[in-house]
């Protein structure tokens, strides 16, 4: 495992939409755990794949829920209901926070790092985390949807 570098706004790549992973091999588990490594040292919640570089379908959340640690590949919002408004932050947008409106419920669809299909359902910070963390994976950043 190694810790990455995060990629900061103002970097491209924080705008563009990224490719679905279409080979689960040990690239992509150097990869997840190289990004479990970089979120927890960042002190984060999540971390999507473009935010250290990689235009891939990833990312990875812990909302110290006791679930734990949760990785994401290919994930796909399935459900979403209400509505919740949080101050959010970002690892690529440092010393900058500022109030989202997000579900209040969120079903995903994904697959582990190991091709296996999931589904993970939350609420709260879980489903902030999810949206917010989907989001960079088409290239929009949360200041995009600052309220106040």
């Amino acid at each position: 495992m190694a810790l990455r570098n995060i990629v900061i706004e103002g970097d491209d790549i924080l705008r563009k939409v990224c490719r679905p992973v279409d080979h689960f091999d040990d690239k992509l588990q150097v990869l997840l755990d190289d990004m479990k490594e970089t979120m927890y040292a960042s002190n984060g919640v999540g971390l999507a794949a473009p935010q250290i570089g990689v235009l891939r379908r990833i990312f990875v959340i812990d909302v110290q829920d006791g679930r734990g640690l949760i990785e994401f590949v290919n994930p796909e919002i399935i459900e979403t209901r209400g509505s919740q408004t949080s101050c959010e932050g970002c690892l690529s947008i440092p010393d900058f926070q500022g109030n989202v409106i997000r579900p209040a419920f969120v079903r995903v669809r994904a697959y582990d790092r190991y091709g296996k299909i999931f589904e993970y359902e939350s609420g709260d910070l879980g489903a902030v985390c999810v949206s917010h963390e989907n989001d960079h994976l088409n290239g929009i950043l949360f200041r995009d949807k600052v309220t106040e």
